[in-house]
């Protein structure tokens, strides 16, 4: 038998160096990240701040930078960004067509809200139109064509 106390000045290791190469095993009170942290709510919760992100991006873009025309593009990168946060927040605890409809429903109501920013925006700096005669005047087919970007790109991703 050998001895487990090993004499003075000699080192030994807890376990061989190889074994940092072997496959570590499973342990049986770690859960895994992606199967204990996805729920509906977590990425529903996601998909609302990408929302929120949009409505804000909607309004700088269009009010402060004065960009038009590219806010059709902003509407269908944030569709696009509102679909993949729902997706990786809820993962597949949500089904494929209730996330097409939850993501396409959230996109038409951030691109409605960035509408609403746009309004408000131009009624801080003086206007006075109602809201539809404002965005009909200043960004005229623009504005379905923002909702229907993004519906679409949220739809599309979700699948």
């Amino acid at each position: 038998m050998e001895d487990p106390t090993p004499d003075p000045g000699e080192r030994r290791l807890s376990r061989p160096p190889s074994d940092r190469y072997r496959a570590a095993e499973p342990d049986a009170t770690a859960s895994e990240p992606t199967a204990s942290s996805a729920a509906p709510a977590r990425g529903i919760a996601f998909a609302v701040v990408v929302a929120i992100v949009l409505a804000a991006a909607i309004t700088v873009v269009g009010g402060i930078l004065l960009v038009s025309a590219g806010l059709v593009v902003v509407a269908a990168a944030g569709g696009w960004a509102i679909a993949i946060a729902l997706k990786v927040g809820a993962g597949s605890t949500i089904a494929p067509s209730a996330r097409i409809w939850q993501a396409a429903g959230l996109a038409l109501v951030a691109v409605l809200l960035g509408q609403i920013g746009l309004w408000l925006f131009a009624r801080s700096e003086g206007g006075v139109l109602p809201i539809v005669e404002y965005l009909g005047e200043t960004f005229g087919p623009l504005v379905p064509l923002q909702a229907l970007a993004a519906t679409v790109a949220s739809a599309w991703s979700a699948r």
